[in-house]
């Protein structure tokens, strides 16, 4: 593979200095997880925007959450087809191999896959509408929701609304799993529904009593 090159050396700088340091002074612990392997308490579905750091806000350790990431956050729906479904997999060994106790989706403002799905929506990204278009296929998940927020006029409460609307849909096709299903009913898993404010810092929680979200 002659088009594989070494790493940039800001990279390497930066590694060296992780070495040196953070795993210098936890090297027991990093051993230990090597060892004993992972047993995460929690899972993440959140969007692979770089601007969405899921274990920094929760102060989270290495072992602490099996984190997925994919464009907006989506879960499709259960679909036993035989093809290549890299989130479905990854959900699937986290509650049925690595128990996780609790399941969080994870939306975030100015999410750029909500917008491409609103401008798709809209008759606004051609380039979306294409059959060889890998995002607009994969947000052809969120598209049927599109209908709740379409009636809003203001641009940018309606990417916020269309973002929270990718977490409650991505709630709603975690249930299509049968594994999911029961695990929720026999409570041994928990669903979150969770969305943050990238600029503000804030967090919300999708409260079912309410059916809306709240901060946290």
């Amino acid at each position: 593979m002659e088009f594989a090159k070494p790493l940039p050396s800001y990279l390497v700088q930066r590694y060296q200095g992780w070495k040196a340091t953070t795993y210098s002074e936890n090297r027991s612990w990093y051993r230990r997880l090597a060892t004993e392997g992972q047993r995460p308490r929690a899972m993440v579905i959140s969007c692979c925007d770089s601007r969405v750091h899921v274990t920094s806000i929760f102060g989270a350790d290495q072992g602490e959450f099996f984190i997925h990431r994919n464009i907006a956050n989506l879960v499709p729906p259960y679909e036993p087809d035989g093809d290549h479904h890299g989130t479905s997999a990854t959900i699937e060994y986290a509650v049925t191999v690595l128990k996780v106790a609790h399941l969080m989706v994870l939306g975030h403002s100015q999410c750029g896959g909500v917008q491409g799905c609103i401008d798709m929506c809209k008759g606004l990204a051609p380039e979306l509408e294409r059959k060889e278009s890998f995002v607009g296929r994969w947000m052809d998940i969120l598209r049927p929701k599109y209908d709740l927020v379409s009636d809003i006029s203001d641009d940018a409460e309606q990417a916020r609304a269309f973002e929270r609307q990718s977490v409650l849909a991505s709630l709603a096709n975690l249930m299509t799993f049968p594994f999911i299903a029961e695990a929720v009913e026999e409570g041994s898993l928990s669903l979150h529904g969770l969305w943050t404010d990238i600029g503000e810092g804030g967090l919300e929680y999708y409260d079912t009593k309410a059916k809306a979200f709240a901060p946290v």
